[in-house]
């Protein structure tokens, strides 16, 4: 190979011929060189890495793949609701430690609880040849995705279940959570607790209102509707939400936030009030800085990484080749007490008078 060609190839992208030439070899040879194969004379190796660094050569994963006797591309998806989320993020780190363990890369998206862009992002991770998912579907309905069960891909789905088809699963008992953090706010005398929930199509949430009106029958106080308001999504929604409750003739004096945006939008609200220390709040998972607030925000903490950790090792077992019955897991929430929860209200008060 001539300068001139050299040059050539350093502009575009190289490929496994064009290193074969360079170092004046057999593609067969660099090719074992690449795959890290026995068989080839050392001085022949030293010139195959040598022309591998002069043109910056960068394997075709996918061709690579194609060529395995397994078909496996060492690479698997994870398709999340919000990657900038802390939830996300947590759980894609802890998916990602254990596929590093195992020499596999991941390829990772926001979801931004739309449809369309769910079923797009699994056509776009099939034609990367993943070999499986983890999933958190914005869609209602999964069917779809039989199609790549039958091809072989496993899928595993975390914080919503499976609709319409049979996969693994972790997801923790919201509905238990919420009851437990509800039950906390009325022994702290609290009669009139505000719920702020998120999108009603999506089951966790759903579950979330289940056990905040469990709570409340279970102690014989009043579902009051008014108290109630779904379908919020974002820091500023749920602000905008929680005030107009507070300014209301007769306000709550405890809130449960269904999800960590939906309890920083609670947080903002009650120190724009200067309440941040006369009505209560829960919040249904942890947040950075949750802690040094004043006062520390209670939640209900799951344990992120144990999800993450136990998703990847379901997938894994089933790209290894387990085929046996679909599996669901539930870790553990926490009532995390920091304060925030435990701000007594007027029952507790008057009992104490």
């Amino acid at each position: 190979m001539t300068d001139g060609d050299a040059a050539r190839v350093v502009r575009g992208r190289a490929t496994m011929k064009d290193v074969a030439r360079h170092a004046g070899v057999s593609v067969k040879t660099v090719s074992r060189v690449v795959n890290g194969e026995p068989g080839v004379v050392a001085e022949m190796g030293a010139r195959v890495r040598a022309s591998i660094l002069q043109l910056n050569y960068q394997p075709n994963l996918g061709a690579s793949a194609l060529r395995r006797l397994d078909r496996r591309s060492s690479t698997i998806a994870v398709l999340l609701e919000d990657l900038s989320n802390p939830y996300s993020a947590r759980v894609l780190r802890a998916i990602e430690a254990v596929a590093r363990g195992r020499g596999v890369s991941v390829l990772a998206a926001s979801l931004e609880e739309n449809p369309d862009r769910e079923r797009q992002l699994v056509v776009a991770m099939s034609r990367h040849r993943v070999d499986g998912v983890v999933i958190a579907p914005a869609s209602a309905d999964q069917r779809y995705l039989a199609d790549e069960q039958r091809l072989g891909v496993p899928f595993v789905f975390v914080d919503r279940p499976p609709r319409a088809i049979s996969a693994d699963a972790v997801i923790v008992d919201s509905r238990l959570g919420t009851r437990r953090a509800v039950q906390h706010l009325i022994a702290h005398g609290h009669a009139r607790v505000a719920f702020i929930g998120d999108f009603t199509r999506i089951a966790t949430a759903v579950d979330r209102l289940h056990g905040y009106r469990d709570a409340l029958s279970e102690a014989g106080l009043e579902i009051e509707e008014a108290l109630i308001v779904t379908d919020v999504r974002s820091i500023e929604q749920a602000r905008a939400v929680a005030t107009a409750m507070l300014d209301a003739q007769q306000p709550p004096t405890a809130f449960f936030a269904g999800q960590n945006l939906l309890t920083m939008g609670v947080v903002y609200a009650l120190r724009d009030r200067e309440l941040s220390r006369r009505v209560a709040l829960v919040g249904f998972d942890d947040f950075d800085l949750a802690d040094v607030l004043d006062p520390p925000v209670s939640v209900v903490a799951q344990d992120l990484e144990a999800i993450g950790q136990r998703a990847a090792a379901l997938l894994f077992e089933r790209i290894d080749g387990y085929d046996g019955p679909t599996r669901l897991e539930s870790p553990l929430t926490r009532l995390i007490e920091r304060g925030s929860g435990e701000i007594p209200g007027p029952r507790f008060s008057s009992k104490r008078d």
